[in-house]
């Protein structure tokens, strides 16, 4: 039976990914080599890295306008630090919106390095929603946002107008949904939710804004030098950019991001109207900031839990346990999965209130 893979990250992918890349570490192009074996440094995976690093900028519109793309590792945890240690001036300072439990994170480092300023923070709801109405500092060095909060399911739909640089944590909805992404200076984004294998972190940076913190910068955790060396300064995270590279290829053949989009707010929609239907379920994000990415939703009556566990687990339903930080439940919804697999849901919490109606379960 097809398992509906929920999983906030890592999480599903397109299949052909999957069967192209376990072929490649079998038998990487004919080499009669895995591609977990080859050299990251022959001609077939210097092919595979840049095709990657041209794929990125051509699905986001950023050809030929002064970006770069790079594939790094340390997760977008460690973009927490690279971050400021490139951007932050010395005696300088930096502005975060605190959204989230990585946005809290991303400020903890900053901190780090010099004054950095919360402009408005969501945290004392809970982070139920994107707050607004809040002014960033002219003078600080960059403004840093949180698109997509996985754990609460809030995501922001615009984004503030301002002259200093933008950077964005786009981990979890990058590739899902039309932007202009010229409005960012810096995005970055780990691969394991819409573009492949854990192990690789994308940073897309605008080069103009590099080289003028004024700090020394050690040479592994300096964009500059990243850029230089064409995402080869260490060796690279071979599996897993190569996983990014089959999974770009397929958003490109699906229409790319316009195309996606299209499907994913039909999956979102889908899901949305059911928690808001039925009278057994609630969601626990605004409705204007709700994720197209992560659906979190709650039982009204948790004496359903066991019942309704047991149906979506049968349905072949993984992976939608909420976080501990919210309970209950979280659907993720990233780009490869299909939208059959959310009318299953749908229909599992259609199921689950026919069979309290007819008093099977106690309300």
């Amino acid at each position: 039976m097809k398992k509906h893979n929920y999983s906030a990250g890592p999480c599903i992918l397109p299949q052909e990914v999957f069967e192209k890349s376990a072929q490649a570490v079998l038998n990487f192009n004919n080499s009669d080599l895995s591609l977990l074996e080859i050299s990251h440094r022959s001609k077939d995976f210097v092919a595979v890295m840049e095709e990657a690093r041209a794929l990125v900028l051509e699905l986001l519109g950023l050809e030929g306008k002064g970006y770069q793309a790079l594939f790094l590792q340390g997760g977008a945890s460690l973009e927490f630090l690279m971050v400021p240690y490139n951007l932050m001036k010395t005696e300088g300072k930096a502005a975060y919106l605190d959204t989230g439990t990585w946005a809290n994170n991303a400020i903890k480092e900053a901190k780090l390095f010099g004054e950095t300023v919360v402009v408005a923070s969501s945290k004392e709801q809970n982070y139920n929603h994107i707050p607004t109405n809040y002014s960033i500092p002219t003078d600080a060095n960059y403004f840093h946002c949180t698109s997509n909060n996985t754990i609460f399911g809030t995501q922001m739909k615009s984004f503030p107008k301002t002259d200093i640089p933008v950077v964005c944590d786009m981990s979890s909805d990058i590739f899902s949904r039309s932007l202009d992404f010229t409005q960012f200076d810096l995005i970055y984004a780990g691969a394991q939710k819409n573009m492949g294998a854990a192990g690789t972190t994308l940073v897309v940076v605008k080069e103009e804004i590099l080289g003028k913190s004024g700090r020394a910068i050690p040479s592994i955790l300096d964009y500059e030098k990243h850029i230089k060396a064409e995402s080869m300064y260490n060796t690279p995270a071979v599996f897993a950019v190569y996983t990014c590279l089959l999974t770009l290829q397929w958003l490109k053949s699906q229409g790319g991001i316009v195309a996606i989009e299209k499907v994913n707010e039909a999956k979102a929609t889908l899901l949305y109207n059911e928690i808001d239907r039925n009278p057994l379920f609630i969601g626990t994000a605004d409705k204007k900031d709700r994720s197209s990415m992560n659906a979190t939703f709650l039982l009204v009556d948790e004496k359903n839990q066991e019942v309704f566990d047991k149906m979506w687990k049968e349905a072949g339903i993984s992976g939608i346990a909420g976080h501990r930080s919210v309970g209950g439940y979280r659907a993720s919804m990233y780009n490869a999965l299909p939208l059959e697999s959310v009318q299953v849901l749908v229909d599992v919490m259609k199921k689950l209130e026919e069979v309290v109606k007819q008093n099977e379960v106690t309300v």
